[in-house]
């Protein structure tokens, strides 16, 4: 659907992307993750047609468009700020990439209902000013803007960041859902960790201009390629001295673990080291607790589910369990 080769971008003498190479497929809801700074929103600009690389070209459906205008890419773009009319109203504000097209007024008026529909806009709201909606609604609007020019593609730059915690989680499945029913190709750009994993169907990690892993949310998180993305998707738990030394792992590498592969007061299984550790303390999050237990020299995180029965005390004595096939070594 979309394919970057060896893709370079400098500004001046800074080279702000390494040989990028991604092939998003048709229909895939594909997301750009990293933090500040690492390229992700390059890339995206470098799609859209904001940035010319120095070399390596962008293609999409097989035609090379790298030098295409922004205008003639078919690409429909959601910014972090929205980018919206204050002033104008809703419906005027979806109209807008239409009127560029010079489409008629019928027609216009017939695409804009139907899209308003379908992102949940009523026929009241499509009355208003966008400055008099709320953010969620104006998020609405600018997907709907996006979607309305029946574009090939889709990319949204951190469209939900500016957005309460609660709104960002419903909003989040509002548009993995909206996304599945327009069956359209999506590129997302976002820093959330949790954003990435719930909403993709593969991720690609970005640090300082290079891509560290392309993967499914389950392999960027259960088989992370690198260290930086052992470190960056999740919580995890780094290995030191003995514990190293009793799973006979190579001590010139770096070890981990996620924090629910390890295991508390669990019945005895084949090849899963043993060891006593003290609970440190507990942060209880209501479906899961979280513990600080420290064994082996080290303090080590874990999440239990909590069922409401097994909660362990500060002081307590547990046994802790680490099976070679859970750590991650680079």
């Amino acid at each position: 659907m979309i394919q970057l080769q060896d893709i370079v971008v400098k500004f001046d003498d800074f080279e702000a992307l390494h040989h990028i190479n991604v092939h998003v497929k048709e229909g895939e809801f594909f997301t750009f993750l990293g933090p500040s700074g690492c390229g992700k929103t390059t890339t995206l600009r470098t799609i859209t047609g904001f940035i010319e690389p120095v070399s390596g070209t962008v293609s999409m459906q097989g035609r090379d468009i790298t030098h295409v205008p922004i205008e003639s890419r078919n690409i429909g773009i959601v910014f972090q700020s929205y980018a919206l009319f204050p002033t104008m109203t809703v419906r005027d504000n979806i109209a807008f990439g239409l009127k560029i097209k010079k489409l008629k007024k019928d027609v216009i008026e017939r695409k804009v209902t139907e899209i308003a529909r379908k992102v949940d806009l009523s026929d009241e709201q499509l009355q208003k000013a966008v400055s008099q909606l709320s953010g969620g609604q104006q998020q609405r609007v600018a997907i709907a803007r996006a979607l309305v020019t029946e574009p090939a593609i889709i990319c949204m730059d951190e469209p939900l960041s500016n957005l309460d915690a609660k709104l960002r989680v419903q909003l989040r499945n509002e548009l993995k859902k909206m996304q599945k029913d327009f069956g359209i190709t999506t590129i997302y750009v976002t820093h959330d960790q949790e954003e990435a994993l719930t909403l993709s169907d593969r991720i690609a990690v970005f640090n300082k201009g290079y891509i560290e892993q392309i993967g499914t949310p389950n392999e960027v998180y259960n088989h992370s390629a690198t260290e930086f993305v052992a470190n960056f998707i999740g919580d995890i738990n780094r290995l030191e001295g003995d514990v190293i030394a009793r799973l006979q792992l190579d001590p010139a590498k770096h070890h981990f673990i996620r924090l629910e592969r390890v295991r508390v007061n669990r019945p005895a299984e084949d090849g899963v080291l043993t060891t006593q550790g003290t609970i440190e303390s507990r942060e209880y999050y209501g479906l899961y607790i979280k513990y600080y237990i420290r064994c082996a020299g080290q303090t080590v995180k874990v999440i239990e589910k909590n069922d409401g029965i097994s909660i362990y005390e500060p002081g307590e004595q547990v046994t802790v369990g680490i099976h070679p096939a859970d750590v991650m070594s680079y």
